[in-house]
């Protein structure tokens, strides 16, 4: 598809201003395209009815990465009040300090954090667990358990109203 949009912006960025015979070309790509879309639109569905999650592996793997490492550097902003460019070097240091220790970036030691910041509180460590990651994120489009399910029951409504 990415091909096929670029193939039609070829085509109009090389037309003259007005109407010329060109403009015949432009219908190959959009169809395949289409065909495309189409035919991921079933796989995807296809996928998605057969899917069964495995709800300890996403936990597991949505802690991986120090994924809540930006929960760190925002807690240091709003609560430190400490620039975000000097809370993103403190917690790039204490996420070092995790990897080099082998420990996710909540179990780091408090004592620890505070080898690389001394103001650090235990209130930083509520922050870094992917549960209270995820349920802080508020903001519309936001991951908060609250907009998700927000979200859910609006689409679910939408698609039984286009059902009928």
């Amino acid at each position: 598809m990415i091909g096929a949009l670029n193939g039609l912006l070829i085509v109009m960025k090389g037309l003259p201003l007005a109407y010329q015979k060109d403009m015949q070309e432009d219908k190959q790509g959009a169809m395949e395209a289409f065909s495309a879309l189409s035919l991921a639109i079933r796989a995807m569905t296809g996928m998605v009815l057969d899917l069964v999650p495995d709800e300890g592996r996403m936990r597991a793997g949505a802690g991986e990465g120090y994924a809540t490492a930006t929960d760190l550097a925002d807690w240091l902003v709003r609560t430190l009040k400490m620039p975000f460019r000097d809370a993103h070097h403190v917690t790039g240091r204490i996420v070092g300090l995790a990897s080099k220790q082998g420990v996710p970036l909540h179990e780091l030691p408090l004592k620890a954090m505070q080898e690389v910041e001394p103001k650090i509180t235990a209130e930083a460590l509520r922050v870094l667990s992917v549960e209270a990651s995820v349920k802080s994120r508020t903001s519309y489009g936001g991951t908060a358990p609250k907009n998700v399910l927000s979200q859910a029951k609006a689409w679910l409504k939408r698609l039984e109203k286009e059902q009928k």
